[in-house]
C-alpha cells in the first residue's frame, strides 16, 4: 500500500564514505552487479553476465547522449577565480549559456570571465540562482574551444586535484562517457551505459537481443537534491529527449514478439515512460520532459532496468524504489553496503526487475 504522502525520509540510507568509488574498475565491465529479480533472493554477480540476465527477444533501450566537457575554470576580470558548469544553451543572438556559477555572489551581470581562450561576460543572474553567460566567440568556434578548454563535469563526491592528477583528469575524458555516445548536449553522464564494453554487446547480439538508441540530454536538474519533505511538490528540471522512429518500431517489434523492454540508466526509463501507453509501447517523440517518477507510478514500458547505485534521497533512488519496491530496494541497498559494493557514478551495477504493480 502507498502511502498518501511520500516523504522524503523514507528514502535515507546509509553508506560509508569509503565506498564511494573514487576510480573506474580498471575495465568497464570488471563492475559488481547486483541482481534484484522480480521474485526470489537477490544475487551478487559481476557486470559480464550481463547477457545471461537477458532472453532472446528482449530489447536494450540505451541512452546515446554524449558528455560536454561543461566544467570551466578560469578567472573573472579585476582577479579572482570563477567557475561554470554550463546547462544547455540559452536563445537568441550569440553563444548564450545557462550555467551554475562559482562564486555566485562575485558573478555579477557585466563582471567578464576568461577560461583560457575563452572569453565571456555575465549577462543575466536569474531567480533560481543560475547565470546567463554570453561567450565572446562564433557559434561554428565554440564546440572546438569548449573541448580545448573545459574538463569532463564530474560529480562533487569524485574528488580531483586539478593541479596533482592530470593523469587522472585525462583519463576522466575517455571513462566519464559510454563508448556509444553520440549527441553531444548532456552535462552528466548516463552511467549506467559506463560498463558496457564492445564484447558486452557482442555477447548480448550472440544471443539474439536487439539495441536501440534515445537521446536525454542529462542536466543538472536529474541530480538536483530534493529540498521539500513532500515528494508531492518537488518540480523536476526539463531535460530535452528524442525518441527516433527506429526506437519506436524496435519496442513495438519486441513487444509483439513478447520480450521485455530494458531500459539502460534512469535517464532511458523516464523517456519511455514519458512516451509510454497503456499498450506497452512508446512511440516516436521528441521535446522537453519533467517526469518524476515515484512509488505509485503506473510502469507501462520498462520491465527491467540496468542501473548504478544512486545517492540518498535522490530522485533516481526514488526511481528505482518504484520500479522494485522502496522496501525491497533499501534491503538490497543495505546489503550491497554490507557486501562492500562500491556506489555512485564510477561504481557498480544493478539489474533491477519491474515488481508487481
Amino acid at each position: 500500500m502507498i502511502n498518501a504522502k511520500l516523504q522524503l525520509a523514507d528514502f535515507a540510507y546509509a553508506v560509508p564514505p569509503e565506498l564511494i568509488a573514487q576510480q573506474p574498475a580498471p575495465r568497464r565491465d570488471e563492475s559488481r552487479l547486483l541482481v534484484i529479480p522480480r521474485g526470489g533472493p537477490i544475487e551478487h554477480r559481476r557486470f559480464t553476465d550481463i547477457a545471461e540476465l537477458l532472453r532472446p527477444g528482449d530489447l536494450l533501450v540505451r541512452n546515446n547522449a554524449k558528455v560536454l566537457p561543461a566544467r570551466l575554470i578560469g578567472r573573472r576580470a579585476g582577479g579572482g577565480r570563477a567557475e561554470l558548469l554550463l546547462l544547455r544553451p540559452e536563445a537568441g543572438p550569440g553563444v548564450r549559456w545557462r550555467a551554475l556559477a562559482k562564486p555566485g555572489k562575485a558573478l555579477r551581470p557585466g563582471i567578464g570571465l576568461e577560461f583560457g581562450s575563452l572569453a565571456a561576460r555575465v549577462e543575466a543572474k536569474l531567480p533560481d540562482g543560475e547565470v546567463v553567460v554570453a561567450f565572446s566567440v562564433a557559434a561554428a568556434d565554440f564546440p572546438q574551444l569548449l573541448e580545448r578548454e573545459g574538463r569532463m563535469p564530474l560529480p562533487p563526491y569524485v574528488r580531483r586535484n586539478e593541479r596533482t592528477d592530470p593523469a587522472t583528469l585525462a583519463a576522466d575524458a575517455e571513462r566519464y562517457q559510454t563508448i556509444y555516445a553520440r549527441v553531444p548536449g548532456a552535462v552528466a553522464a548516463p552511467t549506467a551505459g559506463l560498463h558496457f564494453t564492445d564484447d558486452t554487446f557482442a555477447a548480448i547480439a550472440k544471443k539474439g537481443i536487439a539495441v536501440a538508441d534515445l537521446t536525454l540530454l542529462v542536466g543538472a536538474g536529474t541530480f538536483l537534491p530534493i529540498r521539500t519533505d513532500d515528494l508531492d511538490a518537488h518540480v523536476m528540471h526539463a531535460e530535452w529527449f528524442d525518441l527516433p522512429p527506429a526506437t519506436g518500431a524496435a519496442i513495438d517489434a519486441c513487444r509483439t514478439r513478447g520480450g521485455r523492454v530494458v531500459a539502460v540508466g534512469t535517464t532511458a526509463a523516464r523517456v519511455l515512460e514519458t512516451l509510454g501507453g497503456a499498450d506497452g509501447r512508446a512511440p516516436a517523440g521528441r521535446g522537453e520532459t519533467r517526469l518524476f517518477i515515484k512509488p505509485g507510478h503506473r510502469w507501462r514500458v520498462v520491465d527491467a532496468l540496468v542501473t548504478n547505485f544512486h545517492l540518498p534521497k535522490s530522485t533516481l533512488l526514488v526511481l528505482v524504489c518504484a520500479l522494485a519496491g522502496t522496501d525491497r530496494m533499501l534491503a538490497a541497498y543495505r546489503e550491497a553496503v554490507a557486501e562492500r559494493y562500491r556506489f555512485f557514478s564510477y561504481g557498480d551495477a544493478c539489474w533491477i526487475e519491474r515488481g508487481e504493480q
